[in-house]
């Protein structure tokens, strides 16, 4: 962890802009505050890039942009659609303002949020890899983006002194099949689909919601996707495996 702390300001301190890329889906829960807290600090300016907005609706995009707003410049990026790459390109131009010199923009995020895809957008060719195994960027490395833009890529961030499962199964950093609890995984998909788009959530698994808590409506879904045991019993964790994996799939839509 400490290796992590001396690396993020490392690269606070050489970049001119920094990026922090969060998932869109849930950019509250993948925003690192002592990150930010460490940029600010060094008063350098930074971007929040909300990745994979592909996967959420237009009207929660901008509902979530102007909370974010308030805290630094917002630019939606989606890797699938090539969306937004020219946006951020023009935003760390205007930001940097730099003109004598090649601007370093550094990379910042926990794994598996897209920071790679991000930079390989923006470049417009695939000059760095990309995998959706967490880890896949091993080292730091210099990706030159031309027009003068060159990018710290980093390992993820992971938030020093937290170790929370429910997160990591969300952001896809553990696959379903490794999670200690995929229930628990399920249930908080749930609940935010039916907190943000309770209607995708119905039509995806051809289900009716009414007042059900999130339990309920795992079960729900578990019987009309005839995930049953042999007493006609719902396999409650066969159910919240499925729902994990459609969700690291990006088949549910916020």
């Amino acid at each position: 962890m400490a290796s992590y702390k001396v690396m993020v300001k490392d690269v606070i301190r050489k970049a001119d802009v920094l990026l922090e890329v969060v998932d869109a889906r849930f950019p509250d829960e993948t925003r690192n505050s002592e990150v930010e807290a460490e940029i600010v600090r060094a008063k350098k300016p930074f971007i929040i890039v909300m990745s994979k907005c592909d996967l959420v609706s237009q009207e929660t995009l901008e509902k979530k942009k102007s909370l974010l707003s308030k805290i630094a410049p917002v630019v939606f990026i989606s890797s699938k659609e090539r969306f937004g790459t020219t946006m951020l390109r023009h935003r760390i131009l205007e930001l940097a303002n730099i003109k004598d010199r090649d601007i370093l923009v550094g990379s910042l995020g926990y794994p598996n949020t897209g920071k790679s895809s991000v930079i390989n957008g923006v470049v417009g060719r695939h000059r760095t890899s990309t995998s959706s195994i967490s880890g896949h960027t091993k080292g730091v490395q210099l990706v030159n983006a031309g027009s003068r833009i060159k990018f710290i890529d980093t390992p993820g961030v992971i938030p020093f002194d937290e170790h929370d499962e429910y997160i990591q199964g969300m952001l896809g950093i553990k696959d379903a099949t490794h999670l200690k609890d995929p229930i628990g995984v399920a249930l908080k998909i749930i609940e935010k689909m039916c907190a943000e788009n309770r209607t995708a959530l119905e039509a995806f698994y051809k289900v009716t919601i009414e007042s059900q808590d999130s339990y309920d409506v795992l079960e729900l879904i578990g019987r009309q996707a005839n995930c049953l045991k042999k007493k006609g019993e719902v396999d409650d964790t066969r159910v919240g495996i499925r729902i994990v994996n459609d969700w690291q799939r990006g088949l549910l839509l916020v």
